[in-house]
């Protein structure tokens, strides 16, 4: 016999046993990063320099730590993660000055190529449709940096 409104009874312990399938709307993490990649034009670590002289916009979203242990990445805008939406959408009045412009590509960079990813994909939901990320994050980008600068 259980009792009403236990912990092993109650709405918690209900919702804690559906596989994501079963409750439509609900995704576990790696479900959500394939559905926010579907739409994104990702970018090779080795094009990172390309799309910054096509006049992409690049976003370092890493944490103060992960840039000073890792450095910085040359000609990124530094956006805390936590504020990026307001600091890109056109329409915010808290936008950084350069994101004025809905059409310009973005590309987000995170550490590893996760974040990343779901940042543009809520970026593209608040109309910046050329937003994207970087594949493998920073650490891509370093380790391609490091293997050219190794074989000249």
């Amino acid at each position: 016999m259980t009792i009403p409104h236990s912990p092993e009874s109650g709405p918690a312990a209900r919702r804690g046993s559906l596989a994501p399938s079963d409750s439509p709307g609900i995704l576990t993490i790696d479900q959500l990063l394939a559905e926010s990649r579907i739409g994104l034009e990702r970018v090779h670590p080795s094009d990172l320099e390309g799309e910054t002289e096509n006049g992409a916009l690049v976003v370092d979203t890493r944490p103060v730590e992960q840039r000073n242990r890792d450095g910085e990445l040359p000609g990124a805008v530094v956006i805390d993660r936590n504020v990026l939406e307001w600091r890109l959408d056109p329409s915010s009045p808290h936008r950084i000055p350069t994101a004025g412009d809905a059409s310009r590509r973005i590309v987000i960079v995170c550490n590893e190529g996760y974040s990343s990813s779901l940042a543009a994909h809520t970026l593209q939901r608040l109309g910046l449709l050329h937003a994207t990320d970087l594949i493998g994050g920073f650490q891509a980008w370093a380790a391609l940096r490091k293997e050219s600068d190794e074989s000249e």
